[in-house]
């Protein structure tokens, strides 16, 4: 969820109601100070140097084919990189060559689920909420795989993103569930994100150094 949940309330109200579940707000202040300098150490971490970004984008690639057995009419939701993330699009590229049905997340209306739309090398694009690069057209679909990009990722497999709560609200709200694999830098692990009733864990963790952590 959004890690300004909590900040500002009256301190007569011993608990609040964040997205359906009782939280205490000062303890939700602390949760959300801690994730904001892990957020901004970890996404500065990222900023690799070109040519090592490269390799450690490639093994995250290779780690994919390794572990994802792409199939016709398969729907894989993957994303758009931002803030350094890294870039899988020649991974999706390859996966709808494959026959795949890639998806990428878009954001309709603030502090809503996401909506996962057709994505294809030649649709049209536009710029959406914070200028992210989405379809600019197609209905919503369902995914049976969801790639969600890692800030940071905890020893439960619970994930640090950008701090929107998108991902998180989305997750809880998909029926079936869908595999769920967070990709990231090797350099994004943390002991703990002191996870909130909200947060949802990953299936699977993906990092550039070959590690792959499951449930």
């Amino acid at each position: 969820m959004d890690d300004e949940t909590g900040s500002g309330e009256s301190p007569c109200f011993a608990h609040l109601l964040v997205d359906g579940q009782p939280v205490d707000p000062g303890t939700a202040r602390d949760v959300a100070r801690f994730r904001r300098a892990q957020r901004a150490r970890l996404v500065a971490a990222r900023a690799l140097p070109s040519e090592e970004r490269e390799r450690a984008t490639a093994r995250l690639i290779e780690g994919l084919d390794r572990i994802v057995t792409v199939a016709p009419g398969m729907t894989i939701a993957v994303y758009w990189p931002i803030r350094g993330e890294p870039d899988l699009r020649p991974w999706m590229r390859h996966a709808h060559d494959a026959g795949a049905r890639i998806l990428l997340p878009v954001v309709t209306e603030d502090h809503a689920p996401l909506e996962f739309r057709d994505w294809s090398p030649e649709c049209r694009m536009t710029r959406g909420f914070w200028n992210i690069l989405v379809p600019a057209e197609g209905r919503a679909q369902t995914p049976e795989l969801v790639i969600a990009p890692l800030v940071g990722v905890d020893e439960e497999l619970y994930r640090l993103g950008n701090g929107g709560g998108y991902y998180d609200r989305t997750l809880a709200r998909l029926e079936p569930r869908p595999r769920v694999i967070g990709v990231g830098f090797a350099e994004c692990r943390l002991p703990t994100i002191y996870p909130m009733p909200w947060d949802v864990p990953m299936t699977e963790v993906l990092l550039s150094d070959g590690t792959h952590l499951k449930a």
